[in-house]
């Protein structure tokens, strides 16, 4: 028999991981870049094509893995990234180091479509938004203690001894979910005909069109938070950590309240509420470029709505279309990751052309429109009462 609340909290462990590993490059651009000899800008693609990467994982590896035990499976793509990290501390150059990043994040980048489909196994129909959103505050706590602590601990330590960290981080989440996790747990098998449905339902395909839009206006700057407040404010280190100490934190507060306010309110006005946010703080950070202070709190604004939104995305998505759920997530994070793919490449070509005064401006065009396609979306049902076909497990 295992505890609902372990599972959770390995899943959410593991998340945490990953968010931490695909972010990891932003938290020290400016010691790659040092370390490596290679200008920002070029750092930059560590984190654009490795958004490409992980965008076109997630449907691949969830028709390649449908009929895997979820518990082996999750806990594989885990020990993957430790060797990646580990293998990362000792790459000898910029290329071998990008080399490595894309193959670990080649099965990292499914491993949250996975995990939030797997939460939504271990509970009832009312319970599955939460223990979602649960599931996803590893990704919120990555934002929140990870990044914060990688721009410091960074220029303390080094790169490669960052690398190694999380490395180590990995392979303990490794073991946490063998030891979490009850076996026999499955995804509904995916074959073609579930991935055609996907884009043949009008409300999924808009859904995913928010995710992608969501992600691409964030990562404009997200990518490139402490440049930018270096060349604006002349923040130190310091400053840069606590801006992302001020957006992590609120990301903390946004997604427990999501969770807590979904069960009342819906996915829909949840999403609603938490993408004003967003959109507030990407209007602040833009109209306040240059002043520290507005930054600062455009960021905090912004990151209230950075993981809720995301996590009620993929509530919505599983409630619209419970049976297409599987598929229907997976090309969620595809959606997402191709979001933060175009979204970094946009901040990187104008961070280089020395057009970084624009940057916010662009972010804010981009998640607004998001909240616009949010708004047709509002008629979308909460739950269609279909339920699950997957295999549930027993707890205590």
């Amino acid at each position: 028999m295992f505890s609902r609340q372990f599972t959770v909290g390995a899943l959410a462990l593991g998340n945490f991981i990953v968010g931490l590993s695909i972010l990891l490059p932003t938290g020290m651009l400016a010691d790659l870049a040092s370390g490596l000899g290679v200008p920002i800008g070029t750092v930059g693609l560590l984190i654009s094509l490795g958004a490409i990467v992980v965008c076109l994982s997630p449907p691949f590896v969830a028709w390649l893995t449908s009929r895997f035990d979820r518990r082996l499976l999750l806990s594989a793509i885990l020990l993957w990234l430790a060797l990646g990290h580990f293998a990362s501390a000792f790459a000898p150059g910029y290329a071998s180091l990008l080399g490595i990043r894309l193959a670990m994040l080649a099965f990292a980048g499914a491993f949250t479509s996975l995990a939030a489909g797997t939460a939504a196994l271990l509970g009832s129909d009312d319970q599955r938004a939460s223990l979602i959103a649960s599931v996803l505050l590893g990704w919120a706590l990555a934002i929140a203690v990870g990044l914060p602590l990688i721009s410091v601990t960074a220029p303390l330590i080094g790169w490669r001894e960052t690398y190694g960290l999380i490395g180590a981080l990995a392979a303990a989440g490794f073991l946490a979910l063998l030891l979490a996790m009850p076996s026999g747990l499955k995804g509904a098998p995916v074959i073609f005909a579930t991935w055609r449905a996907v884009c043949r339902s009008r409300q999924l395909l808009l859904l995913l069109l928010i995710t992608c839009l969501l992600a691409a206006g964030q990562l404009v700057v997200i990518a490139f938070v402490g440049p930018l407040l270096t060349q604006f404010t002349g923040a130190t280190p310091h400053g840069i950590a606590i801006v992302f100490m001020l957006f992590g934190a609120m990301t903390l507060v946004g997604n427990v309240a999501a969770a807590q306010l979904v069960k009342g309110w819906g996915a829909f006005k949840t999403s609603a509420v938490f993408m004003v946010c967003i959109v507030a703080g990407a209007a602040l950070w833009a109209a306040g470029t240059g002043l520290y202070p507005l930054m600062a709190a455009g960021a905090a604004i912004w990151g209230l709505g950075f993981a809720a939104a995301s996590a009620m995305q993929q509530v919505r998505l599983i409630a619209t279309a419970p049976r297409l759920s599987t598929a229907s997530v997976a090309i969620n994070n595809t959606a997402l990751y191709l979001g933060q793919a175009i979204g970094s490449g946009i901040g990187s070509v104008l961070f280089t052309r020395g057009q970084s005064d624009i940057m916010g401006f662009v972010a804010l065009a981009l998640v607004a429109s998001a909240f616009g396609v949010l708004w047709l979306t509002r008629f979308a049902p909460e739950e269609c009462g279909e339920g699950f076909v997957e295999a549930s497990p027993q707890f205590d």
